[in-house]
Parts: structure tokens; C-alpha cells; sequence
């Protein structure tokens, strides 16, 4: 089979601009001539092996970062904004890949201008009511901004989770991290009390208290609590985060932060080094890592998918959750598969099924339309209120990875990875299937043929 050719301009260029050289030391540090250097940043040639070596050799560069990055991401977000019925036609996708890979700051532009135009439709749903306001000026969406933040960061925030895990083992130190969250609470004179009540957090600045709800499980009270000692121990170092990302609004700085305390408190709970250490140990058993570290499964799942330090990258994973309606609610992906941004996910997806089977794990082995494989993994999770009038909340997360990587998973043990791979997709509108019996809307790229002699599973037929 032939090698993939690897093109990676950006990077090239990014790495060269970080280390402050000209074209020409660059050119002399990785032993090629400047012409072929400008042909590699441009993407005119792709990176040879010997570049590749000479990067790890000179700079002490994570190669695999050069295959990685926003370049799948944006083409997904392309597809599926190229997907909205105000286009007449769409560009091929080679030339959405080139687009991403030559002009990433283009594809955000356009990414962010289609966002800013359906805020826009949206709004005329409304318009008598908007209409004359002060605030019917057009602003982008705090939530969406922040989810993007996070999503093209890879989930993996370096400086917060180095922090997260000097806070959490100093000096190699294995004790439970709480034990350390007490220490920083005693020596700033905040009470730690614990209360029957609906909110799972409150911080009195005043009486300096803090109040963690027993009606929430052990593994959200410890959560809840790293949360706050995030806030107030780690303050400078989220707002200097917070500025580089340079966000359009308060509300978005404001929802920013709190996930940025959330990534905080996970990382504390979930020492990297410690926690990639045990899932090689245990092979990503999620029920076992819960049980060491007291951790809830979703917390172990979604942790999984954020081991992605340079130089110390545990398994490439996928993980989402979605709502009873499908809707997904978290997102991330660090593998070549891509969520939708907008609507819910393919149905014929395991994470579907899992509400079906509380307590259990579904596993499923997938094929998406590019021919990449996964094995998936899907399970319920609720989250009770604490009382028996409390509502209980509930969702589906599913996990998952490249089926290359599927013998360090225990759940792949009695699995055949060569054969029985159920086809998924991405969105209706950009899946290319011609024969799903899923389908809610026809693919935006191919033509229809419609007969009405003729009814198949489908109004239509795809060519």
C-alpha cells in the first residue's frame, strides 16, 4: 500500500516563526537547500523523512504533530457549513483540503462568517420583536466560541494540565489530591463544609466557606472541589490563558474560565503522567481507572481523550456525549473523525443505542466513509439529583479509536477486527452513502433521481 505523502507547510512555518529563524538558518539547521524549504512551506512538496529527523534531532520537535492539527477539523466544518442549502454548489473536497492545509486563517474566516450568517437567519425568525432594539446587533455565540476554543486546542491546554499535576503530586507525591486541596483551603482560612442541598458548589467569599452538596456522588463532590481551588489558587495563570484567546466578549471569557477551571480540576483528579501510567497498565479499562483514581466513567473517558502532551501522547481518542434527543452536549477529537457542529450525530452510531442498556457497554466496530475503522464505545450515564422528586439527568458518552490502535483496549479481546465493520457517518447532508436506511436528508454532493414508478427505502435514488 502506498505511504501517505505528509504536507505540512503551516507547521513548518509556525515552527520556524517560534524559533525565530530566517528561511535560510532554517534551510542550513535541517540540511536542505532554501528552495526546497520554501517548496515544503508552501505545500509544493511534501516533508521528506530526512526533515522529519532532522526536526526531532535539532529541536527536539513532536513529530506527530506535523500530522496532526485544525486541517481535518476545518474540512469537516467546510463540508458541513458548504452543506447549507444557500450554497448552489460545493467545492471539491481536494480543494477543501488545500484550502485548510495552505490557508488555515482563510477556512476560520469562512467558518466564522457562515456561523455569523445563520446567528443572522436565525434572528429573523424573531424580527418584530428585534426590530429597533439596541441589542439586535448581530453578536456570535458565546457557547459555540468557547466550544471552538477547546476543540481546535486539541482539549489539551499544556500550562493548566502541567499545573493540574504539580498541584496534584508534588515532589512525586501519590497522596489523594484532595488531601492537597484541603492544605491550600486551611492556608488561605476557607472552611470546607459539606451541606444537603441542590447546589453542588458554593463559594462564600466573604465568610470564606465553601459548601459542597452530599446529594452529588463522590467523584462530582471531589470534582466540584478541585473546581474551586482552580479558581483560587490558579487565578493569574487562567486569565493569562484567557487573554491569549482572545475572546470576543465577556460572556465567552466568562464561560471560558469555568471550563478552564473545569480542565484544571480533571487534570488534578487525573495526574497525567499517573493516569496515562495506570490506563496502559489496565489497557483502558474505564471501570478500573474510576475505581483507582475516584473518578466518574465519564470523567475517566473524557480525560482519555486529552492525553496529548507533546512527547507523551497516550492512545489518539474520540469522545462525545449526547443528550435522549441526540444533540451533543461535549465534543472532542483526536482522531480523524469529526463530529457535527450542527444537529445530532449519525444514528446508526452505537451512542445511540446505549441509552437502551443502562449500566452496560456497548461496543461497536464502525467504518466511516473514508474507509477509516473504529472500535466505539458507548454507555449510559445518569446523573441523579439526590432525592426522589430531584430530576435525573441523562446522557450517552461514547468513546472510541482508530481500530490500529484497538489491541491496547481490553474491550477488543474477543473482537474479530478484520471483518463486521457496521458503516457510520459524520452528517446526513455530507455522508456520501448512495444505501442507508437512516438517511434523513440527500447528500448536498451527489444528484438525485427521482421516480415516481419507483419507491424504494428512500423518495429518491443518489447517484
Amino acid at each position: 500500500m502506498a505511504t501517505q505523502k505528509l504536507y505540512a507547510g503551516v507547521k513548518l512555518r509556525e515552527t520556524r516563526a517560534r524559533l525565530g529563524l530566517t528561511q535560510r538558518a532554517f534551510a542550513e539547521k535541517l540540511r536542505v537547500s532554501l528552495p526546497y524549504l520554501n517548496q515544503m512551506e508552501n505545500n509544493h512538496r511534501p516533508v521528506s523523512t530526512g526533515v522529519v529527523l532532522a526536526l526531532a534531532q535539532e529541536f527536539g520537535f513532536d513529530v506527530t504533530e506535523l500530522s496532526t492539527g485544525d486541517a481535518e477539523r476545518m474540512v469537516t466544518d467546510m463540508r458541513e457549513a458548504l452543506a447549507d442549502p444557500v450554497f448552489a454548489d460545493t467545492p471539491p473536497l481536494a480543494d477543501l483540503r488545500l484550502t485548510a492545509s495552505n490557508a488555515p486563517a482563510l477556512a476560520r474566516a469562512f467558518l466564522a462568517l457562515h456561523h455569523a450568517y445563520r446567528q443572522t437567519h436565525e434572528r429573523l425568525a424573531s424580527l418584530d420583536e428585534a426590530l429597533g432594539r439596541e441589542d439586535a446587533a448581530l453578536k456570535p455565540s458565546p457557547w459555540e466560541e468557547v466550544r471552538d476554543f477547546f476543540h481546535y486546542c486539541d482539549n489539551y491546554i499544556d500550562a493548566v494540565d502541567r499545573a493540574a499535576e504539580r498541584f496534584a503530586t508534588p515532589a512525586e507525591d501519590m497522596r489523594d489530591p484532595l488531601i492537597f486541596a484541603a492544605e491550600a483551603l486551611k492556608s488561605r482560612g476557607i472552611t470546607l463544609s459539606f451541606s444537603d442541598n441542590s447546589m453542588l458548589r458554593n463559594y462564600d467569599s466573604t465568610a470564606k466557606t465553601i459548601t459542597i452538596s452530599t446529594n452529588s456522588p463522590s467523584a462530582t463532590q471531589r470534582f466540584q472541589l478541585l473546581h474551586q481551588i482552580a479558581l483560587l489558587t490558579q487565578n493569574d495563570l487562567l486569565e493569562a490563558t484567557l487573554d491569549l484567546a482572545r475572546f470576543r466578549s465577556d460572556e465567552a471569557r466568562a464561560i471560558a474560565k469555568i471550563g478552564l477551571a473545569n480542565y484544571f480540576a480533571g487534570a488534578a483528579l487525573l495526574p497525567y503522567r499517573a493516569f496515562l501510567a495506570a490506563a496502559q497498565e489496565m489497557r483502558h479499562d474505564l471501570e478500573r481507572l474510576a475505581d483507582r483514581f475516584g473518578a466518574s466513567i465519564e470523567q475517566v473517558a473524557h480525560r482519555l481523550s486529552t492525553l496529548q502532551r507533546p512527547g507523551a501522547k497516550g492512545i489518539p481518542f474520540f469522545f462525545v456525549r449526547v443528550d435522549q434527543a441526540g444533540t451533543i452536549t461535549k465534543r472532542h477529537s483526536a482522531t480523524r473523525l469529526q463530529f457535527a457542529r450542527f444537529g445530532g450525530a449519525c444514528p446508526l452510531w452505537n451512542v445511540h443505542a446505549a441509552f437502551e442498556t443502562p449500566g452496560r457497554f456497548l461496543r461497536q466496530l464502525a467504518e466511516t466513509p473514508d474507509g477509516v475503522r473504529y472500535l466505539c464505545l458507548a454507555r449510559e450515564v445518569s446523573k441523579p439529583g439526590g432525592s426522589y422528586k430531584a430530576k435525573v439527568r441523562r446522557y450517552a458518552i461514547g468513546l472510541g479509536c482508530e481500530v490500529s490502535h484497538a489491541s491496547t483496549l481490553i474491550y477488543a479481546d474477543d473482537l474479530d477486527l478484520t471483518r463486521g465493520f457496521e458503516p457510520i457517518g459524520i452528517s446526513c447532508r455530507i455522508c456520501e452513502r448512495v444505501d442507508c436506511h437512516q438517511r434523513s436528508v440527500p447528500p448536498l454532493e451527489r444528484r438525485l433521481h427521482v421516480n415516481p414508478n419507483r419507491r424504494g427505502v428512500l423518495p429518491y435514488e443518489i447517484g
